[in-house]
């Protein structure tokens, strides 16, 4: 399939670069687009989203086995493999560097033969905005 040149893609894809250190839902992109004045809808980000997940430029997560979802601009390659920890108040979605956790996840595949991935996986509990609420 061969790779468009849109307006409304380079300004998604700016926008997901300037944004790539969180984890953006639809909804926010496409407020946030129009909001600047880019003339941009809800199915072309869909679209756009689709075709820059299956190019690897970016990463889908999808929340507790819900239909809601957010995204984060990896292709950069400064977002690496880590685990997630989820608030189940706000539904705020964090990504996590812990050395700890990398510790459990090397534990879990050399002590019970079990790769984990850690893209995959999330941690429920409150966040600390949460939790002071």
């Amino acid at each position: 399939m061969p790779d468009y040149k849109t307006k409304q893609k380079s300004v998604i894809t700016d926008f997901l670069k300037e944004n790539g250190d969180g984890h953006i839902t639809v909804d926010e992109i496409v407020e946030k687009l129009q909001s600047s004045g880019e003339g941009v809808g809800r199915s072309t980000v869909y679209r756009c989203l689709e075709r820059l997940e299956n190019e690897g430029y970016v990463r889908k997560y999808i929340s507790d086995g819900k239909k809601s979802c957010c995204y984060q601009y990896v292709g950069n390659g400064e977002c690496k493999e880590h685990f997630h920890l989820q608030c189940e108040k706000c539904g705020k979605l964090i990504h996590i560097e812990c050395d700890a956790l990398d510790s459990l996840n090397e534990h879990i595949k050399t002590e019970h033969g079990f790769t984990v991935n850690a893209l995959k996986t999330v941690l429920y509990g409150v966040c600390e905005e949460c939790k002071d609420k």
